[in-house]
């Protein structure tokens, strides 16, 4: 691991960087509009990043095949640091839903070009060291970006800056590297209509799960300002939470790769339902109680989306799963725009325990569709179930990150990626129309 660490510390440190300055402008901005507006704008900017991202997917390829990975990196984050640096310039809301749509966008480009690099450099037997490193950057980088405020509690322009530069100081590991530009790949197919039959289930918890990480990032440090949290309580919250995210990662691994993965989803999302009970019928409560029952519907939380991931996967054969990551990352992410926009209405009108009591419904959806009696097996893969592989939260991947998951048979990604580069130089012009033949 420690070998791992030194070969791929620079691509983590980036990662890390990004995820400190975007958890940290989410909270930021969430605190700095909690005494001015309600919940459905605070909800609104957080789905208007989500549905940057999802843009992000098909726009990032785009770009990094015009003009490769590192400019594409570059450019992205430059429209991000200054899109950070917008929100101190005006305090027109409207502009910061443009400018968070802006964010995301170029997040989820620089993301795509993270794991591009990634995929490239590692082997075979590395890939779920490398993928896990890489979640592991991911959920710190949120934590810390949460610790800050409890260092840093006043809400000033100068955590607009300390956003900004860490989004400034990610460009250093990316573009000082000497390696050669990761291979180009051009966006998977989504095939709608075959995944809703083949694993409609699946899609159905990722979609939930949509639901609850975004409305929680968004719309959480709200409800605890609105409980009467100091902002650097509300950091102290918020790191817990996104740390039981961590925590909980290992273990479900375990269990997931143990028992029927349609019972475990069932089963945390019905445990979900009675852990965010609590805080959804309590309109004030303490602080230990706060992070005591925000820390345990957190770790049912963020279980939903990893076990629906590696569902998906046990009933979908390997060259399909890089389109399957595509589909399920556009599915979580229109759930998550979704999601604050529905749960900021009902906390502007029936009060902050609202996002709560929201969890609790949409905790309910899974019970009620994933019956695992009705699971037919019919398209089961071999090896089944697949070794769990933990995900990043809060959609900190692209569709890309399919290539790095070590079920993804190498050859397949292989092939996927030279077809893609050829394409690719066929359609500018640097390959002629009859040569392509040639390729293999």
């Amino acid at each position: 691991m420690r070998l791992i660490w030194k070969s791929f510390g620079s691509l983590y440190f980036a990662t890390l960087l990004m995820l400190l300055g975007s958890g940290l402008l989410s909270t930021y901005l969430a605190l700095r509009l909690a005494d001015t507006v309600d919940g459905l704008w605070v909800g609104a900017l957080m789905a208007a990043n989500y549905v940057g991202l999802v843009l992000g997917g098909k726009l990032g390829h785009r770009l990094i095949g015009r003009v490769g990975h590192i400019r594409a990196y570059v450019a992205c984050a430059g429209v991000v640091t200054a899109a950070v640096l917008a929100h101190g310039l005006t305090d027109w809301l409207p502009a910061w839903l443009v400018m968070r749509m802006l964010v995301g966008l170029g997040m989820m480009c620089q993301y795509m070009v993270i794991e591009s690099w990634l995929n490239e450099q590692a082997e075979t037997s590395q890939r779920g060291q490398v993928f896990s490193g890489y979640m592991g950057a991911s959920y710190l980088g949120l934590i810390l970006g949460q610790l800050v405020l409890v260092v840093h509690p006043a809400l000033g322009p100068e955590l607009l800056m300390l956003v900004a530069l860490c989004f400034a100081l990610c460009l250093v590991p990316v573009a000082l590297t000497r390696r050669l530009h990761p291979a180009p790949m051009h966006p998977a197919p989504l095939e709608l209509r075959f995944f809703i039959s083949r694993v409609p289930m699946s899609l159905t918890t990722i979609a939930v799960a949509g639901l609850l990480i975004g409305s929680f990032y968004g719309l959480a440090p709200l409800y605890a300002t609105r409980l009467g949290l100091s902002t650097e309580r509300v950091g102290l919250f918020m790191g817990s939470c996104i740390l039981a995210g961590l925590l909980v990662q290992w273990p479900l691994g375990w269990l997931s790769d143990r028992y029927d993965r349609a019972w475990l989803i069932r089963g945390c999302a019905a445990l979900l339902a009675l852990a965010a009970l609590p805080l959804a019928l309590m309109p004030e409560v303490s602080l230990l109680v706060m992070i005591g029952v925000g820390f345990s519907v957190s770790l049912l939380l963020f279980s939903l989306y990893p076990l629906a991931v590696a569902f998906a996967n046990d009933h979908v054969e390997g060259e399909r799963r890089v389109s399957l990551t595509a589909m399920l990352l556009v599915t979580f992410g229109v759930g998550a725009s979704v999601g604050p926009l529905l749960a900021g209405v009902l906390m502007r009108f029936w009060g902050a325990n609202m996002l709560y009591a929201f969890f609790c419904v949409c905790a309910l959806i899974p019970v009620w569709r994933v019956r695992p009696d009705s699971v037919t097996h019919l398209h089961q893969v071999e090896d089944a179930p697949l070794h769990h592989i933990p995900v990043p939260d809060n959609m900190t991947s692209s569709p890309l990150a399919a290539a790095l998951d070590p079920r993804v048979d190498e050859q397949v990604v292989h092939e996927q990626m030279q077809d893609a580069s050829t394409a690719d130089m066929a359609a500018a012009g640097a390959v002629e129309p009859g040569e392509q033949a040639l390729h293999p």
